[in-house]
């Protein structure tokens, strides 16, 4: 055997390259870290009240399915009793629990509604880098599943409730706190089931606070709050063939409208979205400040399909299966928000290869939007521009690709709000139905707050010209 002589200068360059690759090694590693921990923020957090209440309420397992709302709703129950609410636990099916308390107000209608899910997407604990049930709190963040979506939420809305309780004062309109069930699984059992089995819940209500809505930031500044006003609808089905080929022939006969280039139709709530977005944008600043002129130009296909999709009905195809003696693939739609369901089907079907038949197993119906020129949308900006700036632009939301249950509350006429009353980073959101979902301590307080202002100025009877100066002109 043959001994291989190593001679210094060997020697060096080897110990460099080395050192070289654990740097490297560290760096990566520590570059993989940056989106699970954010920015590192050496702040003491100090365990406040509403901290503790989100904590708690993170620790309890309302995973969905199968469902296990009954100790999430029986935990609200308590700490509305604890303020001397009166409130009650409603079940829509065994341990599908629901809470609804109300504050009578001084005037009839005008009411407003505080609601949030009490479930939560189900988790794979060996996938999170810490509980997703304990609450952890590590540099300046919580971490847990549903700190995001959508207990953080929740607690903003029962702390700033309990307030109002806890004040003695009565407020202008009735103020009514709902904590529903099923919300991750379609709301059958949630929302969908009080409205029709408990019509008083939703009597007097003209405004609701919801999720949906998302928050911008650059360097810790908050840039763009947006306000969710509507949600394009969502519906689902199967393909169904004997012949597996003509199913593929369908998949490829679709493929083209999961993301058209062509628009469908402008709505006049999206040209406006676009314009207020669109200083936010940089690289489709031009094409969004005008959305009309940009179609008209020939220029929609310039736009990033996040855009193109509010113009569009989008369609996508999941992989082929074999079911007993056929074949079926699931198909998805993403339709307009004004929309019909049975005419975009028949033109569907007109498309599809003979053999095929699509059957629609969920069906949204089109929704009205949510008005944004209204006496509490104006509140909410206020309080937005209080709690994080003057010069922070606060204007509305549209969701191409998710709903939740403000649809269903737009359907008997109830103006729905989405608003995310805390700063969330592009990064946290990544953990929302998946792993290492986490909110940043200091601005959940910061949401805390803000949601006082907003409930404390509503109850007030505040007018639309409240805070003026903070209210940007439509």
């Amino acid at each position: 055997m043959k001994k291989i002589r190593l001679t210094w200068p060997t020697v060096v360059i080897l110990t460099a390259a080395i050192a070289l690759a654990a740097a490297s090694f560290y760096y990566d590693h520590r570059i993989r870290e940056i989106p699970i921990a954010h920015t590192y923020i050496p702040y003491q957090t100090a365990i406040t009240p509403e901290i503790q209440l989100l904590q708690d309420y993170v620790r309890i397992d309302t995973s969905n399915p199968p469902g296990r709302e009954a100790a999430g709703a029986a935990f609200l129950m308590k700490q509305l009793s604890e303020s001397g609410i009166v409130a009650e636990l409603i079940e829509s099916a065994p341990a599908r629990t629901n809470v609804y308390a109300r504050i009578r107000g001084r005037s009839d209608g005008g009411g407003l509604l505080l609601l949030h899910h009490i479930d939560v997407v189900p988790v794979r604990p060996q996938e999170w880098k810490r509980p997703p049930f304990r609450g952890e709190i590590a540099m300046n963040m919580m971490w847990g599943r549903g700190t995001l979506d959508m207990k953080g939420i929740g607690i903003c809305e029962l702390v700033a409730f309990m307030r109002v309780a806890r004040s003695k004062r009565q407020p202008e309109h009735d103020l009514v706190f709902l904590a529903v069930a099923d919300e991750e699984a379609g709301g059958k059992l949630g929302t969908a089931w009080l409205l029709e089995h408990r019509p008083d819940i939703f009597k007097g209500i003209e405004f609701a606070l919801n999720e949906g809505g998302i928050t911008e930031t650059a360097a810790d500044k908050v840039t763009y709050i947006g306000v969710e006003v509507g949600s394009k609808l969502a519906c689902a089905g199967k393909l169904i063939s004997k012949d597996r080929g003509a199913l593929e022939r369908a998949r490829i006969e679709l493929e083209p409208l999961q993301a058209p280039e062509d628009a469908v139709r402008i709505l006049p709530e999206v040209a406006y979205f676009m314009k207020r977005i669109a200083p936010h944008r940089i690289q489709n600043r031009e094409f969004l400040l005008d959305v009309n002129k940009t179609v008209a130009e020939g220029d929609f296909w310039r736009l990033h399909q996040s855009f193109r999709a509010l113009a569009q009905n989008d369609v996508w195809v999941e992989h082929i299966e074999a079911v007993g003696d056929h074949y079926e693939a699931a198909i998805h739609l993403a339709n307009l928000f004004d929309q019909e369901p049975d005419p975009w089907r028949d033109e569907l079907q007109r498309r599809l290869p003979e053999g095929v038949e699509l059957k629609l197993t969920s069906v949204e119906r089109p929704v009205p939007l949510t008005p944004w020129d209204t006496s509490f949308c104006r509140l909410i900006q206020a309080a937005m521009k209080r709690t994080y700036g003057a010069d922070s632009d606060v204007g509305p939301q549209l969701l191409q690709y998710s709903t939740n249950d403000s649809r269903f509350l737009r359907r008997v006429n109830i103006r729905a709000y989405g608003l995310w009353p805390f700063p969330v980073t592009l990064f946290q959101t990544e953990g929302i139905h998946s792993n290492n979902e986490g909110v940043r301590i200091d601005w959940f307080v910061e949401g805390v707050r803000a949601t006082n202002m907003l409930i404390d100025s509503y109850c007030a009877g505040k007018s639309d010209t409240t805070l003026t100066k903070f209210v940007t002109s439509r």
